[in-house]
């Protein structure tokens, strides 16, 4: 496997991030994770404006995209799969223990791993931790994601793939690395990026092609909702058959099954929407 590490690809076996980056030793740095499909990248301008956001809400300098795009296209080329996930991580480099930052510059790495397409249905659990949606680091995609590490092994443990949160005011929010959308009598509604949610690629553009609402909505919508579906960057849009000990038969409901439909014929039209 080759990965683009700054300014170039190296093999993986040679390539080092030094013990001392920030990124490491205090979780300063962003991510994104871009799918790959047959050596292209989807919604990759997105991804890339939703990078910046993230670098000047924690204050790093601004990516390039040129050259983020070169790694992406070189890593991809590099490295041929069908369908890949694509991970872009951009840290606030060398610097001291502490949480002050040195000043040799940000790191950058690009790589890609293979991975098959979702299931159409899953099933969730909700966890008794808080999203902060006043928090300094709410709405930015970093690497500081021990929480979600934690969320998603508990759902794990239950048998679920997904672990959702509520925010502090008893609001849902989002899941570990998606988000949530509910069905409400024939309606599609989702949480606003007020309630602390990212806000997803996915997710934007779900809400565009289908018309769902921003909604505030309490955290137990999710056990009277008619239909329940998360989207992501590799989950596109993924039904919900059961949430805690509640089952949705017959997952994908029909507005779910059309969403997913929707996206499938729109994403297919169009790698960069």
């Amino acid at each position: 496997m080759k990965i683009w590490l700054d300014g170039g690809l190296q093999d993986i076996e040679s390539a080092r991030v030094s013990v001392f980056d920030h990124g490491l030793t205090v979780g300063d740095g962003i991510f994104e994770t871009v799918k790959a499909v047959d050596g292209r990248a989807f919604a990759l301008t997105r991804h890339l404006d939703r990078l910046t956001r993230s670098a000047r809400g924690l204050g790093l300098p601004d990516p390039d995209h040129d050259e983020v795009r070169r790694a992406c296209a070189a890593v991809l080329a590099a490295n041929p799969v069908p369908l890949g996930r694509l991970r872009i991580t951009y840290t606030g480099g060398h610097g001291p223990l502490g949480s002050d930052r040195g000043d040799h510059g940000p790191t950058l790495v690009v790589a890609v791993g293979e991975t098959t397409r979702r299931p159409d249905s899953t099933a969730v659990i909700t966890v008794p931790w808080t999203r902060n949606e006043r928090g300094a680091l709410t709405g930015l995609k970093t690497t500081s994601y021990a929480e979600n590490v934690v969320a998603l092994a508990r759902a794990r443990e239950q048998g679920a793939s997904e672990a959702l949160f509520g925010n502090t005011v008893g609001q849902l929010c989002e899941g570990t690395g998606s988000n949530v959308f509910v069905v409400l009598d024939g309606e599609i509604h989702t949480p606003p990026l007020a309630s602390g949610c990212l806000a997803g690629i996915t997710r934007a553009l779900a809400v565009e092609w289908t018309g769902a609402e921003e909604t505030d909505l309490p955290l137990d919508v999710l056990q009277r909702a008619d239909e329940i579906f998360l989207t992501s960057t590799l989950r596109d849009v993924q039904a919900v058959h059961r949430v805690d000990g509640r089952e949705l038969p017959g997952a994908p409901g029909p507005v779910t099954a059309k969403a997913m439909r929707i996206f499938e014929e729109r994403s297919g039209d169009d790698l960069d929407p």
